[in-house]
Parts: structure tokens; sequence; C-alpha cells
């Protein structure tokens, strides 16, 4: 049996993490699983990516609004203010990684394209123009460009 790279132990962190902060919010904001979430959410991310990319990503001088609004949001949680540390670090979420949602929603477009997910996400009722996909997004391969 092989052994994990760190690339896998960070996925398995990022999802860890996730599922911990979406679990503390289920249980009304507890602030001990939030935390614990946000720790191995970044602990996530540096081991994919490592440390001094996610050091040079999280402090660029464009991203430090988002930066300081989301470390700052952890920070706010781990001293048990969770909906206020929350509301910041969504806040600082959306404006770190809004370069990447466009790829995601592109991605999410591109799922009506496999044969059997295609099937399985078709609203009844409702027919997609042919290539665009169940999202109703189809990417033109720039960033900014989106259409049907």
């Amino acid at each position: 049996m092989g052994s994990l790279s760190s690339t896998g132990i960070g996925l398995g962190l990022v999802g860890f993490g996730a599922f911990f902060i979406l679990f503390g919010m289920l249980l009304y904001f507890d602030s001990v699983l939030l935390a614990f979430g946000n720790i191995l959410f970044l602990s996530g991310l540096v081991f994919i990516i490592g440390f001094r990319r996610t050091f040079t990503f999280f402090f660029q001088r464009q991203k430090l609004k988002g930066t300081s609004f989301f470390l700052g949001g952890v920070l706010i949680v781990l001293m048990r203010w969770p909906i206020l540390g929350m509301l910041l670090e969504a806040y600082g979420f959306v404006s770190l990684f809004r370069s990447f949602f466009p790829v995601a929603f592109g991605f999410l477009g591109s799922l009506g394209n496999i044969p059997i997910l295609s099937k399985v996400s078709r609203v009844p009722g409702r027919d997609f123009p042919h290539g665009c996909g169940a999202w109703g997004l189809h990417s033109t391969g720039d960033a900014n460009r989106w259409h049907c």
C-alpha cells in the first residue's frame, strides 16, 4: 500500500475542516467546532499548495482586504464570538476566492454534458438548449465571458 502524499493529506484536512464548519453551523454556531474546522481548513490548504504559496496567496497586495477579513473572522471565532466571526470569514472568503468562482461555475455547467449526470440533474418540465448544461452557463475560455 502506497504512502499518502501531502496533497492527499491536505485534501483530507480541507474536507474535515469543511465538515466541522458546516456541522458547527448546524449546531447553532458552536464556536469550538467552527474554530476546529477553521484550523483544519487552513492547515489543509498549507498541505495542498505549500507554506510559501499559501503565504503569497493570502498576502498579495490586491487580496489584503479579503485576507484581513478572513483571518480576522478566524480570530473572532477563536475568541468565541462565532456569528460575527463567520460573517467576517464569509466576506473575506468571497473576496479572496472571487476569481475562482467562474471556474467552479464552468465546471458545474459542464456536468450537464456527462451522460449519466445530465439525466440526474435535469429538472422535469424544463429543457436546456444544446450545449448549455444543467446550470445554463457555458464558458468561452475567457474568465469574464459566459454565454448559453
